[in-house]
């Protein structure tokens, strides 16, 4: 791993783990040993970063000189919760790691008493495991695909069951309680389509970029529904 892959894994973990840490736990986190964590800690102290505690008690980070400072009301701290632990809900673990980081970086920024208000936050979210069947698909795969404008070459068993291997401009994903949709323009239809991804059998990387057309493809989808309900593939 990079050096400074690793030193950025480490700031992470301190920002996530609940203080103190112990160095066992920062190594297992960032996949080095014992020594090299305690020589990265004394390169992030070295780079500005407070860092307090020693080998054998934990650590804790007191400042993080990377990221600017927050302020948020308390109703605003809640709602972040709140919002975070809904992503749990849809199923995708990435997803819903992803979430968890950027909210560990934001509480980090957190004056001392904002963070208090974070620690004791009184809003739960209650909702049911999701039922919807599991992804076959590479879900990174796919968002790589929707975030920089390339094609997808997609083997999809419909809703009558039948096969068929399509090329697709991945539009959007949208999240309902039983289902993962994914909006595309597909190229055998010449029109747009709306795929369960759970149906996608498999997934291949095309080889046609339809940057910088998202955009108005959306726009024009959005037209069209207005107008005619959106057919599922």
């Amino acid at each position: 791993m990079a050096r400074t892959d690793r030193l950025m894994r480490l700031m992470d973990a301190l920002r996530r783990l609940p203080a103190p840490v112990t160095a066992a736990r920062l190594a297992h986190e960032t996949g080095v040993s014992p020594r090299q964590l305690y020589r990265d800690i004394a390169t992030l102290r070295a780079g500005g970063a407070l860092i307090d505690g020693e080998a054998g008690v934990g650590y804790r980070l007191t400042e993080d000189p990377a990221l600017p400072p927050q302020s948020f009301s308390r109703l605003e701290i809640e709602a972040l919760l709140l919002a975070i632990s809904a992503l749990r809900a849809l199923g995708d673990g990435e997803l819903t790691e992803a979430g968890e980081a950027a909210m560990a970086r934001i509480l980090a920024t957190l004056p001392e008493s904002q963070g208090r208000h974070a620690m004791h936050a009184t809003m739960r979210l209650f909702r049911p495991a999701s039922q919807r069947a599991a992804p076959r698909i590479d879900m990174a795969l796919l968002r790589e695909a929707l975030w920089q404008e390339r094609s997808l070459e997609i083997d999809y068993l419909d809703l009558a069951e039948a096969r068929s291997t399509r090329e697709i401009w991945p539009l959007g994903l949208s999240y309902s309680e039983n289902h993962v949709m994914l909006l595309a323009h597909c190229k055998l239809r010449e029109d747009f389509r709306i795929f369960h991804v759970a149906r996608i059998q498999a997934m291949r990387s095309g080889g046609a970029s339809f940057r910088p057309r998202r955009v108005a493809l959306v726009r024009d989808y959005v037209c069209a529904r207005a107008a005619i309900p959106p057919q599922s593939a």
